[in-house]
């Protein structure tokens, strides 16, 4: 046993805690119903709040509660035995709590020099502020203290730290980099065995704090974010940071990465607790963080963080802002991301309201934002496009795909094609598909519904294709195909006119070509219809060629006719009929001057007559089916 007042560590009965000093307890401390039997010396000499309450109170045996103890009675347990001057170990893991709970047992050093208040600070500026690891970990560890460590600006040096960090080479550092499997050197050259092998990095990667920091808690993830942002790091590495963050806590996004590699980095090889999220906190939160910027990859994820946003019912204000980001970048969005599902009692399958309100958003947006990257990096957003051409593409595929959906309404197909200007389609080949899909789908429409979504048409912005096969549509209203008709004509009219004018000025003798500008726009606008007049002067030539050869067939025709009667009047002279008939393999019928003549067969014509006539009606047959050329 220890001589008494020799304290050699303290054991756990239950719920208390007991010194092993020998000595009787003269104080009762309790933390979260959790009771310490201490002495009063020992706790009086170093903590400020505790010499306060014993000068408060004449008791001998005195039990005091300390409210809302920062850390609870593990943090409390190190407290004491630093003032029983045990053993006790600072890491970054609990520094933030030994801090606060230093403070706020008043620890400070004119109760006892090198106190418990000042040797945590010095610990927390010399050994945690200039590691990444130690200040994620003394961050992640804050949560239940934040209020105290927010007073201590704990929290601030910290984010300051990272931020720092961030914008610095981790090579400088000597930090573990995952990508090669071993440390560096603080001169940034890799170490094998604590051996320079002179290896130098080739590259520092911008995301290599992505997973580390995901592990914050999505208050201190959002102002770890801002203050990046005042250290001027550029808006797509902190996109980058905060889509990271966004997929690790919202599962539904995992699926929308734009092809975006699914690899883990990490720095700071060490275990952590994922962070305990809110996820409707969480999405807004992402919202208020994200920047006002451009891009494929990110409009991509602004739908999908739309969709988990609808999932989960957030408020009406987030959804708003998320539709209002999506419309003014809507030229970048892809067809798979903007079918959003309806997840509310409807009988629809597609959100077709939450897309139109997107393209009103788009339309009413005075002042394009900016892409991420340089135009001359991202083509797809170049300052060249057209937007409004490139929406209308799009939401022609996106009509089309939600056609089939046999619940969706006429005035909802409508609604979506003349939300764009006029100007916005040059062609209207992709909204006659989709409208041709809808009718499909709805046979039962009637006339009148049919005609007013065709009316959505312009039928003289239809390629060949289209008014060939809207011409023999049996789905459109009998009006609508008379007018396809109508302006397939006269445009075949414009082209052919415009091909003539060309044609005559490519085969003039001297002279530069001239094209007027009007005319010149309609036979670029008009090329296939070029393409067709062109093919039909080729088949003209070939009937013209058709037509001589039958003329020179009917001459050999004709000048056989004539030898054959020839042949038949010299045999007539030197045989009978009869004669000739067996030669030729005719057998003729008895004729009135016979025996036994037959009135019936006297009727009938005679073998020569019948081998004419049967020559003229082929040779009428032959003029005829000619006579049309």
């Amino acid at each position: 046993m220890a001589p008494a007042g020799k304290v050699t560590g303290f054991h756990k009965e239950g719920n208390d805690w007991f010194c092993n000093a020998g000595l009787p307890s003269d104080i009762t401390v309790v933390v979260d119903g959790i009771k310490f039997h201490l002495h009063k010396f020992p706790l009086v000499s170093k903590c400020g709040k505790i010499a306060r309450i014993c000068e408060e109170s004449s008791e001998k045996a005195l039990v005091t509660v300390l409210e809302e103890f920062p850390g609870g009675p593990d943090t409390f347990l190190i407290a004491v035995k630093f003032c029983y001057g045990l053993r006790m170990e600072l890491t970054p893991r609990n520094i933030v709590m030994v801090y606060c709970a230093a403070d706020y047992l008043q620890m400070m050093d004119e109760y006892g020099e090198d106190n418990l208040l000042s040797k945590s600070e010095n610990f927390f500026h010399k050994n945690v502020l200039h590691n990444w690891k130690d200040c994620i970990l003394a961050l992640q560890s804050s949560d239940p203290v934040i209020a105290r460590a927010e007073k201590l600006q704990i929290i601030r040096k910290c984010l300051s730290a990272l931020s720092m960090m961030v914008c610095t080479d981790p090579s400088l550092f000597g930090w573990p980099m995952m990508m090669y499997g071993s440390l560096q050197s603080p001169g940034g050259s890799i170490l094998w065995n604590g051996i320079n092998t002179g290896a130098r990095i080739r590259s520092a990667e911008s995301d290599w704090w992505f997973e580390d920091i995901s592990y914050l808690s999505v208050g201190l993830f959002e102002r770890l974010i801002n203050t990046m942002e005042t250290r001027g790091i550029r808006p797509e590495i902190l996109v980058g940071a905060i889509m990271y963050y966004g997929r690790k806590y919202l599962p539904g996004l995992g699926r929308w990465k734009s092809g975006q590699s699914g690899k883990t980095r990490t720095v700071a090889s060490f275990s952590l607790t994922p962070a305990v999220v809110d996820q409707k906190v969480l999405i807004e939160t992402i919202e208020k963080l994200l920047p006002e910027k451009k891009g494929k990859s990110f409009c991509c994820f602004l739908l999908g963080l739309l969709r988990v946003a609808l999932i989960l019912g957030v408020s009406q204000t987030c959804k708003d802002s998320l539709e209002r980001r999506i419309g003014m970048q809507l030229e970048v969005a892809t067809l798979d991301s903007l079918l959003i599902p309806v997840y509310s009692d409807s009988d629809t399958l597609y959100d077709v309201d939450c897309v139109e309100r997107i393209i009103h958003h788009f339309m009413s947006s005075e002042s394009r934002i900016t892409s991420f990257s340089p135009p001359s990096l991202d083509p797809e957003t170049s300052p060249a496009s057209e937007p409004l051409r490139k929406v209308a593409k799009l939401i022609d595929n996106y009509i089309a795909e939600v056609a089939s959906d046999v619940n969706l309404k006429p005035r909802k197909i409508r609604y979506l094609a003349e939300a764009l200007p006029e100007s916005s389609r040059p062609l209207h080949d992709g909204l006659y598909r989709a409208l041709d899909i809808y009718l499909k789908a709805h046979p039962w429409l009637s006339e009148k519904e049919k005609e007013e979504l065709c009316n959505i048409i312009d039928y003289q912005k239809l390629s060949i294709d289209a008014c060939a096969h809207a011409s023999q549509n049996a789905r459109l209203p009998l009006r609508v195909v008379l007018q396809v008709l109508f302006f397939e004509q006269m445009q075949l009219r414009t082209a052919l006119a415009g091909c003539l004018n060309v044609l005559d000025t490519e085969s003039a003798p001297a002279g530069p070509m001239t094209v007027p500008s009007e005319m010149a726009g309609q036979i670029v606008q008009r090329d296939g219809w070029i393409t067709v007049v062109r093919e039909n002067q080729v088949l003209k030539g070939d009937m013209e060629s058709m037509r001589s050869r039958v003329g020179e067939l009917e001459e050999e025709f004709n000048k056989i006719k004539q030898e054959m009667k020839k042949v038949t009047k010299s045999h007539s002279s030197l045989s009978s009929p009869r004669l000739v008939a067996r030669k030729i393999g005719c057998k003729l019928i008895p004729r009135s001057t016979d025996a036994q003549p037959d009135p019936v067969d006297s009727a009938g014509p005679t073998p020569r007559a019948s081998i004419e006539q049967a020559r003229r009606s082929h040779h009428s047959r032959h003029r005829k089916s000619f006579s049309l050329f």
